[in-house]
């Protein structure tokens, strides 16, 4: 499969057209951003590791019955995905309390709650991807009120399947945001990425941060983290 031209390019993934209108090349870069874009640099190999990531994770999830974009791996970087029409409407599940959710709430980092926690933010970069209720989505025609009963469904679905399937892993699964996109029959199948650019991933045993928040805090041992997770996801 080639790529015939560029239709999108993001901060860490381009889009290309392929001769195939239903089918996309999805590249993923070793550029890393943070805080809007106010943040850049580049992780080595985040590209390939977020690639492989995608390529696991994805399948995981559909063989427990989740529909994805995900076609099969071209190559280190590349995956080939289906087209779909993306839903502006990114959706965050938290199962314990770090990075915004701590601070709207007062929580000290790493606070168990009772259940996990659904959250919905525009995806919109101009404005900061801020975070919606349904009355937001629905004055804006974002999403209409079955495409998020379904999103909702299977946020809550993948966020058991990730859970379980990483723990047995020792990774803590803190928090994730993903999104969905329609095919041409309308059915909503799982988009973008699962990777630790897109998720909150720790050490169960000690609580380590193996994800994103290494580069947005300064903690230093960047790539070793995204290479960690990926030794891991790959047993």
């Amino acid at each position: 499969m080639k790529k015939v031209k560029m239709i999108y390019e993001g901060k860490a993934k381009k889009l290309y057209k392929t001769y195939n209108d239903d089918q996309l090349i999805c590249e993923f870069k070793d550029d890393a951003t943070a805080f809007n874009g106010e943040k850049k640099d580049e992780i080595k190999n985040k590209g390939e590791i977020n690639a492989e990531l995608t390529n696991i994770l994805f399948k995981m999830l559909a063989k427990k019955g989740i529909k994805t974009h995900l076609i099969n791996k071209i190559n280190k970087t590349d995956l080939l995905v289906k087209n779909l029409d993306i839903i502006p409407v990114e959706v965050v599940i938290r199962n314990k309390a770090a990075g915004s959710l701590a601070k709207r709430l007062g929580k000290e980092e790493g606070s168990k709650m009772a259940q996990p926690v659904l959250e919905f933010y525009y995806k919109s970069d101009e404005l900061g991807d801020p975070l919606l209720n349904k009355n937001h989505i629905f004055i804006e025609n974002l999403a209409t009120e079955n495409d998020l009963e379904k999103m909702s469904e299977m946020a809550f679905k993948i966020n058991r399947y990730l859970k379980k399937y990483l723990a047995k892993r020792n990774i803590d699964l803190i928090d994730f945001k993903i999104e969905f996109g329609k095919d041409k029959k309308g059915k909503i199948h799982l988009a973008d990425e699962i990777t630790p650019d897109t998720c909150r991933l720790w050490d169960i045993n000690t609580q380590k941060k193996l994800d994103k928040d290494r580069f947005r805090r300064e903690l230093g041992e960047i790539e070793g983290a995204y290479q960690e997770i990926l030794n891991r996801v790959r047993n």
